[in-house]
């Protein structure tokens, strides 16, 4: 998962509204969101080779999601799954604090990431390259390839277009959601992070939807996370043979 966009306490009924794409080789194996047989109350897409997921919810009330933090200056070969954090978070009911505390521990033996983790009442950020676990203000929020909130053109711009899609007379419109997931517009060369990579890849990986010849957006989700308990939850698969899969659930006993 490489750019979430989120709204948090600023919509009437939906507290926790996530837009959130997946960049990946399209030569990996993922399965699309679905429940997991090995873990039933657990709903997220699946990185075949790993075994983890980039986005997920479960029927304990738990919400997660991660991107990888990119540093082509440091990457440690042969290093852990990163999904594993995710899945690992939704399908225990150990306390929030007290899981980030513990997934801390172990922090340097990653590559870089972000992890959000949401219980239904609180919404935390923890990354390795920062080490530190925060708890998340009410606001409209995004993470990419940086730390949460980190001022570059796709998120700046997501945000902003996020901000204008939510209107407190009225629901959400899930559709203008994946239409803003889809954005292909790259900014300027001089506006571009210097994240370690050839210029020529900052330029490709800087649209919020990306697209080249063996890798882009792979999938977008939205979630709406309700004040009823209820939650919609729907993935959209870029990829040949797949398509989009919606899920309705409910979790009012945990909220």
């Amino acid at each position: 998962m490489c750019s979430i966009l989120f709204a948090y306490q600023q919509h009437p009924k939906y507290p926790l509204i996530v837009l959130a794409n997946r960049d990946e080789f399209y030569k990996r194996p993922t399965l699309q969101a679905d429940w997991w047989k090995e873990h039933s109350e657990m709903l997220a897409g699946k990185d075949a080779v790993g075994n983890g997921s980039w986005f997920g919810m479960s029927k304990l009330g738990r919400f997660s999601a991660l991107t990888n933090y990119r540093d082509g200056f440091n990457i440690i070969k042969d290093a852990p799954t990163r999904g594993k954090l995710v899945t690992n978070y939704l399908i225990n009911d150990i306390d929030t604090r007290t899981y980030l505390e513990g997934v801390a521990v172990d922090s340097h033996l990653y590559n870089g990431y972000n992890l959000l983790t949401f219980d239904g009442k609180e919404l935390f950020h923890y990354s390795n390259i920062s080490n530190e676990i925060t708890p998340i203000k009410a606001g409209i929020h995004g993470v990419s390839n940086a730390l949460l909130n980190t001022s570059w053109p796709k998120i700046d711009n997501g945000k902003a277009s996020l901000a204008q899609l939510i209107d407190i007379e009225k629901d959400f419109s899930v559709e203008a959601g994946f239409e803003l997931l889809l954005n292909e517009k790259r900014p300027a060369d001089q506006d571009l992070p210097n994240t370690g990579v050839p210029i020529e890849w900052e330029r490709k990986l800087s649209s919020l939807c990306i697209k080249t010849e063996g890798y882009g957006t792979r999938c977008s989700t939205v979630m709406l996370w309700g004040t009823d308990g209820k939650i919609y939850y729907e993935e959209r698969s870029y990829v040949p043979d797949a398509g989009k899969k919606v899920f309705e659930v409910s979790i009012k006993d945990k909220v």
